[in-house]
């Protein structure tokens, strides 16, 4: 089947990194320094967990940093290991040897390994701590704590993050803005999170990443999932396994419904890791991985579905999806209709009942807008919000510019976050461009808080 041409691209996918980088044209090499910071269990409760604290890993790195004068660069960490992000965002290296910066990368709490509860971190009650205000605060605490043992209360400090973590920049922003003078949050769908926009447009445009390529491809796509369905409906559930390579039959619709988001996925990974050069982040992929594997490609890899279904489970389904039965709106959906995707619908009432029965919990829909503005922002300040059209990510956020410093940033022939990442000499010049543009704001809001903190 076709589809499996597509698939076997995404089964080495690997949850493995290097910390030696990527060595793709890096104009910095930052030798980070992994240590521990003493973290609040709980920063809005001082009954249940009194004073505990946890271990919360940071990376951090002085090399450029002009000693209690230069700016702090601090990575909002997102949904995995600290060090993945850290290897994967020399852009933030490189503007730290040019403004003379120091550079933290902050682990998201209950990821990696700033585990608040060890090995019991996943069991409820414990679990209720996975917040984003939770890990807000976590920040903001480590952020003030920090500059006090570096003698760095002058220095400015600005955010960075890429997808959720760029979210919690622009958190940051709008919560703290007496610490963080500013936020780069890198296709960061703020919008679309909070319950604003259309469920059927994430699914649309991974697909018209595909359609950009080929524009039979599409046809081809629904054409191969049609062909699961028909195996499926015969109850070919051997056949299933063996072009799949599961380690078990399906033995039922609600397996074969399963197999089907974990396919979506599979192309919606790869259209949001459609980057200019082979990467090793969130898995393997070549250059132009949507343009190397269109739907007439023919090459034939020798990986195991299991890897990349062991990953999509533990990444991105267990912590990830605690947070979106909580706070975090991710009720996308397809059609077959506007995309070339099985119909498979997430709504808000089947929402309710997988988080009831999984966590024991109940989703607040409009919380997210309602704690952290939603589409009002017209009175925050200085955020620059950038996206890359090849990114299915993208219209969640924001793209149109709010003010003079809330600025949109977007990058034509970019993937997901394709900024954040280092110089490359395959890079577009479209992303040159936009690296250049944001260090130039940022360097503009340095100058403004180092004058402000000196009024003090």
């Amino acid at each position: 089947m076709v589809f499996l041409l597509y698939v076997q691209l995404l089964l080495g996918l690997s949850g493995s990194h290097s910390q030696s980088g990527e060595g793709h044209g890096l104009k910095t090499e930052a030798q980070f320094t992994e240590k521990y910071f003493s973290q609040t269990l709980d920063h809005f409760n001082f009954n249940s967990m009194g004073n505990g604290t946890f271990s919360q890993r940071y990376l951090i790195t002085d090399q450029y940093w002009e000693k209690g004068h230069g700016p702090i660069f601090f990575y909002t960490g997102n949904e995995g290991d600290i060090w993945e992000f850290a290897l994967n965002s020399g852009f933030i290296t490189e503007l730290a040897a040019q403004q003379k910066a120091l550079v933290i990368f902050a682990e998201h709490r209950y990821y990696g390994r700033s585990l608040p509860f060890g090995n019991n971190s996943f069991s409820i009650p414990q679990i209720s701590l996975l917040t984003v205000e939770q890990a807000l605060a976590d920040y903001v605490v480590m952020i003030t704590e920090l500059k006090q043992q570096l003698e760095a209360t002058l220095s400015p400090v600005i955010v960075f993050g890429g997808s959720y973590g760029g979210m919690l920049s622009v958190y940051m922003r709008l919560k703290y803005p007496n610490k963080v003078a500013g936020a780069l949050a890198a296709s960061a769908p703020i919008l679309s999170t909070a319950g604003l926009g259309d469920p059927q447009q994430f699914f649309r445009d991974v697909t018209a990443d595909f359609e950009g390529i080929t524009p039979k491809c599409r046809d081809a796509v629904r054409g191969a999932f049609h062909q699961l369905k028909e195996l499926a409906e015969h109850q070919g559930y051997s056949r299933i396994q063996s072009e799949f390579a599961l380690c078990k039959p399906p033995t039922s619709a609600k397996d074969i419904q399963q197999l089907y988001g974990l396919l979506r996925n599979a192309f919606t990974l790869m259209a949001m890791l459609d980057y200019p050069y082979s990467t090793h982040f969130m898995g393997n992929m070549p250059a132009n991985p949507v343009k190397v594997y269109t739907c007439h490609n023919r090459q034939v890899l020798s990986y195991q579905l299991q890897r990349f279904i062991s990953i999509i489970l533990v990444l991105l389904l267990l912590l990830l999806w605690l947070q979106a039965c909580t706070e975090i709106n991710l009720c996308y959906e397809s059609n077959n209709v506007t995309d070339m995707f099985p119909p498979i619908t997430f709504t808000e009432k089947e929402r309710e009942l997988y988080c009831s029965k999984r966590w024991g919990v109940l989703p607040r829909p409009g919380w997210l807008k309602a704690q952290f503005w939603g589409d009002a922002l017209s009175t925050a300040s200085n955020i620059i919000f950038s996206n890359g059209d090849l990114d299915p990510w993208a219209n969640g956020g924001v793209r149109k510019s709010l003010s003079s410093s809330l600025i949109a940033i977007n990058i034509p022939g970019g993937a997901h976050h394709l900024d954040l990442r280092g110089s490359d000499d395959a890079d577009p010049e479209s992303v040159i461009k936009a690296r250049k543009t944001e260090a130039d704001i940022i360097a503009h809001w340095v100058q403004m808080e180092r004058t402000r903190l000196q009024s003090i």
